[in-house]
């Protein structure tokens, strides 16, 4: 299953030339990200990689609302892997794979899923993916 999160640009999101600043882009992603976890899922989780890849220029409109699209790729033991997409017109504008590390931040260390972790990231898991 796919976690859709509604997303609106700001006026303050475009740089000069009229095109969404990477940086805000990556914002966008962080709340879909956070929207996911909803508090089921621990909340003790750390970003240890972000791959990006900006495949077309995302414009700012008034008004418009878009949608992130967020799905595990990877479940392990200690970290997963959720792939992410923001879409503009119908085209992936922004693709990025995230590293999350569940995280005992009293120990400052990873620590293994619990069972109730596990199962919420398994409903995000895509067939066919491990």
């Amino acid at each position: 299953m796919r976690h859709e999160h509604p997303v609106r640009l700001r006026w303050s999101d475009p740089d000069m030339l009229g095109h969404v600043n990477h940086a805000r882009a990556l914002a966008l992603l962080e709340d879909a990200r956070l929207a996911i976890g909803d508090d089921h899922a621990g909340g003790g989780l750390i970003l240890a990689r972000l791959e990006v890849d900006y495949l077309r220029q995302l414009y700012y409109r008034v008004g418009e609302e878009l949608c992130v699209q967020s799905w595990v790729t990877r479940l392990g033991t200690k970290s997963f892997t959720v792939r992410q997409e923001l879409a503009q017109d119908g085209e992936v504008a922004i693709r990025a794979d995230c590293v999350l590390v569940v995280f005992d931040f009293a120990a400052n260390a990873s620590r293994p899923m619990t069972d109730a972790e596990r199962a919420h990231w398994t409903r995000y898991l895509e067939a066919g993916q491990t």
